[in-house]
């Protein structure tokens, strides 16, 4: 008969543990690790009590207590990678030990650091991760419950040392602990692998008969555990600073993507799970949260790590970037085709019963968007450009991905998605085609068949009133990009403007008078697009100025939204760059257009009124005023001035334009201008900006000015103060000067004679200073034409 142990204090415990620890060099036996075992359970039992009258963990924590378990964990392990048998019982309880020495304790959590402890617990996690295979498996790997209890064990002490404790966190952070213990949880947890076996889950030694249903839970419900506290750790060490995943991980973080996408997910169960149970909805949760930890860090690699970004699309061309694991077409299948699990909806499923499922929905969810979100940035890696666009097949025109996405728009205008909601395929397809469509050769193949993508993009099912806005700003901003080649290629612009996409942005609401999440981001692209539209068409710039848009009376027009956008808003971006469509409007309507085709003399009659008609249109206070304010607002983006002044100079050709832009010139500035700063403008005439705006100088207002520089009070000021910069380009000064010739042709009163008065003395400077050289020439024909009136 067994003696029954004797009842320690947790004080006796460590003593007799540091005895051990003394005798382990010269009496390393069975017996002595049995004690090891007994006692370390005995002071681990202990430990979990922490209101007791003593404070045992503050007392054990500045004894040698810590560096006996360092102690005792590397002479249990006795150089060996993990714990032969008969020592993972004593490896346990001493790990039991360290875990509840620090439970809440940052000062244990201090002691067991300096003595080493969560390191050795590392170098232990380490050798169990280097027997498991290189790639993943879609199967567990089997383990004993002895080791499986040691890894659990060993996890959990490191999440209780590290919570709130940032000397810990940080050392493990720099072991890249996370990579370890991530390939560790999953090679013993693949997520959904309870769904597709249950019997590879122990040794190969394992009798058969020993393989019971009971073990099998308890296997499962360890390696769901540890699955649990990996996750928990993995959190705990993220931060925004140190990413923790590099591209080797890759692999491992898709499985629980492939997990919830057929097939996989469609499997029945095996017949252990059948029924629903308590462990049944344990293993769901669990396959569950490892999806959003994965998308999470899926999300947050693809924004923060480039290799990341590289890697993915590298590996959607070459499979051997990761072991053949196709990561980037498992991100695309899953946000494709992935679905809520069938188990969620079974009746009696423990704890998965009413809202839960509506949270879980949700969450699902958003685990589609945060790997939308990672697509996206991976298609918007200038370095991807190359790899996600190929060229090499004429049967998919773009490439493999670039058709995937076309066919994802197709589909939903179809009706084949849009029924079930999936306009987050749009958003992920149009952002992406977005991000690398570059130049010409890449418009033309998308705007051509087999994509004709102007039709799609063009539907009302993407480009309605009531279309959510974060699907029309996917929308909107790739025909932004598409009709940025449209000036160079004659053929892109008449496919966009075939499709009558001009009409549709005006009629998508998204100049209206509102106030909504993105609005304004949605509202620079449908800008950027139509003035691209715009350029150098006349058909175009007619649509837009005379088409109505709705059935109000008087109805709207392209130019009087623009009109009203341009004076509610208060970003700049959006006053400037909506005034450059005026400006493109402008130059399209006054210089003449050459056209390919033959018309009819009664076709060119009636597209000669309709010019005359939309001129007119134009001939108001309100576009001369918009370019005034286009020209004081932009003393440090030149190319706008320029702009400005080349337009209103065209204006003023006009028998009724002099006198409107005489005035416009004179008058005072909107208050949303005064405050920009004036004076030297820099030599740049573009400013450095994102993708999305890179033909657009203008992205936000100057924020100060200088004591030194005067103020602008009228846009007359701000020729003025361009005229006197010498770091003005000569282009620049040159057309000023022709600008005030002719406005001096059409300009009469006291207006004209205010702008004499004022440019007088600056242009005389000119020619003083640079002679017989262009500016110096300009000005001189200005004062000679004002002599000779």
């Amino acid at each position: 008969m067994d003696t029954p142990p004797i009842s320690l204090t947790c004080a006796q415990c460590a003593r007799k543990l540091g005895d051990l620890v003394a005798q382990l060099p010269v009496n390393d036996i069975e017996e002595t690790w049995k004690e090891v075992e007994s006692t370390a359970q005995q002071l681990a039992n202990g430990l979990r009590v922490r209101d007791g009258p003593d404070d045992n963990h503050t007392m054990l924590g500045k004894t040698l207590l810590p560096q006996n378990l360092t102690t005792l964990l590397s002479s249990a392990l006795n150089g060996a990678l993990i714990p032969v048998a008969n020592r993972t019982a004593p490896v346990f309880e001493i790990l039991r030990v360290g875990a509840n020495l620090c439970v809440e304790h940052d000062q244990n959590r201090g002691h067991l650091l300096e003595a080493g402890f969560p390191q050795a617990v590392v170098s232990l996690l380490e050798g169990y991760t280097d027997t498991i295979p290189e790639e993943p498996q879609m199967d567990p790997f089997p383990m004993s419950i002895a080791h499986l209890q040691v890894v659990k064990t060993a996890v959990g002490v490191l999440l209780n040392a590290t919570l709130t404790y940032e000397p810990v966190r940080n050392r493990l952070i720099s072991l890249e602990v996370a990579k370890t213990i991530f390939r560790l949880s999953t090679a013993l947890y693949p997520p959904a692998a309870w769904m597709r076996t249950t019997s590879d889950l122990h040794d190969p030694d394992t009798s058969p008969t020993d393989i019971t249903f009971d073990r099998i839970a308890e296997s499962w419900t360890i390696r769901a555990g540890l699955s649990s506290w990996a996750g928990r750790l993995i959190s705990e060490l993220q931060d925004d600073v140190h990413p923790l995943f590099s591209q080797e991980v890759l692999p491992y973080l898709v499985q629980s993507l492939i997990a919830f996408t057929p097939p996989l997910l469609a499997a029945p169960p095996p017949p252990h799970f059948a029924q629903p149970s308590q462990l049944r909805t344990t293993l769901l949760n669990t396959d569950f949260d490892l999806l959003s930890e994965s998308c999470s860090h899926l999300e947050s690699s693809a924004l923060d790590v480039a290799d990341v970004r590289l890697s993915l699309a590298r590996g959607f061309t070459f499979p051997a970037e990761h072991q053949d694991i196709p990561c980037f077409s498992a991100m695309l299948n899953f946000i494709e085709k992935g679905k809520y699990p069938p188990l969620w909806y079974v009746q009696s499923e423990n704890g998965l019963e009413g809202g839960d499922i509506s949270k879980k929905e949700k969450a699902f969810d958003d685990c589609k968007a945060a790997v939308i979100k990672a697509v996206v940035e991976v298609s918007g890696d200038e370095r991807n450009l190359d790899l996600l666009w190929d060229d090499s097949d004429d049967a998919y025109p773009g490439g493999e991905f670039v058709s995937r996405m076309v066919d994802w728009i197709r589909a939903f205008v179809s009706g084949e998605t849009s029924g079930n909601g999936r306009d987050d395929l749009v958003i992920c397809a149009t952002l992406s085609l977005g991000n690398i469509t570059r130049g010409e050769s890449h418009s033309t193949i998308l705007l051509s068949q087999p994509h004709d993508i102007a039709r799609l993009l063009s539907s009302d099912a993407l480009l309605a009133p009531s279309t959510d806005i974060k699907l029309k700003h996917g929308v909107i901003g790739l025909l932004k990009h598409l009709a940025q080649s449209s000036s160079q290629m004659p053929s892109n612009r008449a496919a966009l403007s075939t499709a009558g996409v001009i009409q549709l942005i005006l009629k998508s609401g998204v100049w209206d008078d509102r106030t909504d999440f993105m609005l304004e981001i949605v509202q620079v692209n449908a800008i950027g697009a139509i003035k691209h539209l715009c350029n150098n068409s006349v058909d175009n710039a007619c649509n837009f100025i005379l088409e109505p848009v709705d059935s109000r009376d008087p109805p709207s027009t392209g130019l009087s939204q623009l009109l009203a956008l341009v004076k509610r808003s208060d970003t700049v971006a959006i006053k400037s760059e909506g005034t450059r469509i005026i400006v493109n409007l402008i130059r399209s309507l006054w210089t003449n257009e050459r056209r390919d085709e033959v018309l009819s003399e009664e076709e060119l009659q009636a597209r000669q009124q309709k010019r005359v008609k939309a001129m007119d249109a134009l001939l108001t206070p309100a576009c001369a005023e918009a370019l005034a304010a286009l020209i004081g607002r932009s003393a440090k983006h030149l190319i706008l001035i320029n702009e400005g002044v080349v337009a209103s100079s065209l204006l003023s050709m006009h028998r009724d334009g002099g006198t409107l832009v005489l005035n416009a010139l004179t008058l005072p500035l909107p208050v949303e201008v005064t405050p920009s700063s004036t004076g030297s403008a820099p030599a740049s005439t573009t400013a450095s900006t994102s993708s999305e705006t890179m033909e657009s100088p203008i992205v936000f207002s100057p924020t100060g000015a200088s004591s030194k520089i005067p103020s602008v009070r009228h846009a007359l000021d701000q020729l003025v103060v361009s005229l006197k910069s010498e770091s003005t380009p000569a282009e620049i000064r040159t057309n000023i000067c022709a600008f005030l010739g002719q406005i001096s042709k059409r300009g009469t009163g006291d207006g004209l004679q205010k702008l004499k008065d004022v440019t007088r003395p600056i242009l005389e400077e000119l020619v003083s200073v640079h002679g017989q050289s262009m500016v110096g020439s300009a000005a001189k024909k200005v004062l000679d034409m004002w002599i000779s009136e």
